[in-house]
């Protein structure tokens, strides 16, 4: 199994807001795809996340299956491109002085295909859309996100 691993830095005195951007549907609206929908907030709550792609729209469903408020929040996809289901994401946050650390995880990926490279980097571009969206209000998320390739 491989995972893709990030770590992000937000100036910030407090991880709440990290955690709301994760949590919450105006938060993931914010950042990640404009196109959100379900329960963050909720413990086995369903997000069905939709990105316009080119001039079609793709996407997946997460369920949620942890939530610690200000600490870490994990979700399991259920539903979506046959790579990405069975996969966890993991959002593990902490406080380091002025900053709140998030330490990112999108784990088990059963085989490092050329899909996993494009993921790999376009979750660092959503997650400094992220970082953005937590520090100033403004994000860009799909479909004003930034396009890697011919994928999208």
């Amino acid at each position: 199994m491989s995972n893709i691993l990030h770590k992000i830095g937000f100036k910030s005195s407090s991880t709440d807001k990290v955690y709301k951007a994760l949590t919450t549907l105006d938060g993931l609206k914010g950042w990640w795809t404009i196109n959100t929908q379900g329960q963050p907030d909720k413990f086995g709550g369903v997000i069905p996340f939709r990105f316009t792609l080119k001039d079609e729209e793709g996407g997946f469903d997460m369920k949620v299956r942890e939530l610690k408020p200000g600490t870490r929040v994990l979700w399991e996809v259920i539903e979506g491109p046959p790579e990405w289901v069975g996969t966890t994401i993991s959002w593990d946050l902490r406080q380091e002085s002025d900053w709140a650390i998030l330490m990112f995880k999108h784990a088990d990926w059963k085989e490092e295909v050329e899909f996993m490279h494009h993921c790999s980097t376009k979750w660092a571009t959503f997650l400094l859309s992220l970082k953005a969206y937590v520090e100033t209000d403004s994000g860009s998320p799909n479909p004003n996100d930034f396009k890697l390739d011919a994928w999208e």
